[in-house]
């Protein structure tokens, strides 16, 4: 092999409104180190490019296109939820993976993701090592759910937690200018399947007492439909509506999601779905009051035209050290977000093992929840606040914000045999 190498560069999961600063991130500084890096090959629909030998080559872009991808929401090359299962149980994915990077010199492997991903990327570098193939392989946090572990925070929180609390916001005040005479209940339903900090975020919105949401349901505590309805009923006698911001990650004691729709994803979750009417069908039934309902759904983690500054400062960050940290030699490692010390927000890039990361949820501290678990406290606005600090405007055009657009050009392929994808 040559001394200089290619580079691959994947996104995979739900995508963010900041993802794509992190690409970002990776294609500008890897071009920075000619040296070292050739080229960088971007998976077209994530890991699933890589399987099927579709490689996008990021140097047909031009400078501003990329520098472009700092205020582009989605996943630019796009993603997926393939997960690759355990070397045992299907080690031909992951050979498939290193005959690919073999045969387009590819040394360099960022995936970027949530905690599956780090899965994936950590299960990469060790049938590279055991294959006796270098590469080095960095793991790139991204995930709206923040509940990557050893990390302050993960890229993409910040920006849908900034959405949610606004929307929090804006939405009561219309229930609340409405109310004498028409709507008394609104339920906004975010995402979070088992770490409640999307909700939580929501509750940034009030800044006394009386304001919403008046009523925050976390998958940390264990749902009660009494106390639920009684909570409900005492927002609305005292302050004439009840804005209801509920995790689809809601359950029951036993264990049980409110909204498990009975099927499955691709990465074997339960889907989950309908949170918001259930409840809403229970305020009805129960307290017969007037109601309306959303899902945040795709709403929150697209929202790029109100992005956290904050949040895009970081996830272009990780991307930027994941390729300085592959350079420097390291592999089954991840960029992580430190938070300083002082009163005074700050933060900077340190470093996590992949083998610590890895399927591994970080959870709402209990201490951040309030005792009646229908709130947060003020340790919880503490970490929250600077998270989605800073206006992040993308440049408009008539009217609507500019995003940019790839060329997407894929490399000409080198193996015969093709891979299905299962």
């Amino acid at each position: 092999m040559s001394s200089k190498a290619n580079a691959f560069y994947a996104q995979s999961g739900g995508v963010t409104s900041v993802i794509n600063a992190s690409a970002c991130g990776v294609i500008e500084t890897a071009r920075e180190h000619r040296d070292v890096i050739a080229k960088v090959y971007a998976g077209r629909n994530g890991i699933i490019g890589a399987l099927q030998e579709e490689l996008i080559d990021t140097s047909k872009e031009s400078k501003a296109a990329i520098r472009g991808l700092l205020q582009t929401p989605s996943g630019a090359f796009g993603s997926c939820r393939h997960k690759l299962k355990s070397l045992e149980k299907n080690r031909a994915e992951y050979e498939r993976l290193i005959d690919v990077f073999r045969a387009h010199n590819i040394r360099y492997f960022f995936y970027n993701g949530g905690g599956d991903s780090a899965d994936t990327c950590l299960k990469v570098s060790q049938l590279g090592e055991s294959l006796g193939y270098p590469l080095q392989a960095i793991h790139v946090p991204k995930t709206i759910d923040n509940d990557l572990p050893h990390t302050d925070n993960s890229p993409g929180f910040g920006s849908v937690a900034k959405y949610v609390a606004i929307s929090t916001r804006e939405a009561a005040l219309d229930v609340a200018s409405m109310c004498a005479s028409s709507t008394k209940v609104f339920i906004l339903e975010v995402m979070g399947r088992h770490a409640g900090w999307i909700a939580a975020a929501s509750g940034l919105a009030a800044e006394q007492e009386g304001d919403a949401p008046h009523v925050i349901l976390f998958p940390e505590v264990a749902f009660d439909k009494k106390k639920f309805l009684a909570r409900v009923e005492k927002s609305v006698k005292r302050f004439g509506y009840c804005v209801v911001v509920a995790s689809e990650g809601a359950q029951t004691a036993d264990g049980r999601f409110l909204s498990d729709m009975g099927t499955r994803d691709a990465f074997g979750h339960a889907q989950l779905g309908g949170l918001a009417p259930a409840l809403a069908a229970m305020v009805k039934k129960e307290l017969g009051y007037k109601y309306h309902w959303a899902v945040a759904d795709y709403l929150q983690r697209a929202a790029r035209h109100i992005a956290s500054q904050t949040d895009l400062d970081q996830a272009y960050a990780v991307g930027e050290a994941a390729v300085k940290m592959a350079v420097a030699g390291k592999t089954a490692v991840m960029p992580a977000i430190v938070r300083g010390k002082g009163k005074r927000y700050s933060w900077r890039i340190g470093e996590a093992p992949l083998d610590e990361v890895a399927n591994v949820e970080k959870k709402m501290p209990r201490n951040f929840i309030s005792r009646d678990g229908f709130a947060i406290t003020p340790a919880a606005r503490d970490y929250l606040q600077p998270l989605i600090q800073g206006e992040a405007y993308p440049s408009y055009r008539q009217g609507l914000p500019r995003y940019v657009r790839m060329k997407n050009e894929l490399v000409p392929r080198k193996l015969r045999k093709r891979f299905k994808v299962a």
